[in-house]
């Protein structure tokens, strides 16, 4: 009996995860407005004159992400918050306001003739790529800890 009991509350178990992961990955469109008060609010401030083309929330297995396109190519990355985790400008340049201090401090030094055409953010680190292709890593405390050419 003991063992009929741990196989169901096993199998239970194994049922409810599939079910989870079935729902994980689910992408749908959304209205600009039911983007996070803060994701509306860098938009804008950073994008204003860029014409949305698409906006979607990606539903995660724990976490919802939500992701901006616009007609231009660059596009955007924000977390459940409303925080950014990425700004892709293909066709144009980050933002300077976008870009910690601290990196364009150590760019203008270092880079002063390439733009910024992509940064990316996570709890760890920066990553920034440049208009020559070379792609710069910060530690949270802004200093550079990689390099890639």
């Amino acid at each position: 009996m003991r063992i009929m009991r741990n196989l169901t509350f096993i199998l239970a178990c194994l049922l409810t995860m599939c079910a989870t992961i079935a729902c994980a990955d689910n992408d749908r469109p959304i209205e600009i407005s039911k983007l996070p008060a803060n994701a509306r609010q860098f938009i804008n401030q950073h994008f204003s004159g860029s014409k949305v083309a698409l906006a979607k929330v990606e539903t995660e297995f724990m976490a919802k992400n939500y992701e901006v396109m616009f007609a231009d190519g660059n596009h955007i990355e924000f977390d459940s918050n409303g925080n950014w985790k990425e700004v892709d400008c293909r066709q144009t340049v980050v933002p300077s306001a976008v870009i910690p201090i601290q990196i364009s401090d150590y760019l203008k030094a270092n880079y002063p003739d390439v733009s910024v055409i992509k940064i990316e953010r996570d709890r760890r680190e920066y990553e920034v790529k440049l208009s020559n292709r070379m792609e710069l890593k910060f530690d949270m405390k802004f200093r550079l800890i990689d390099i890639d050419m």
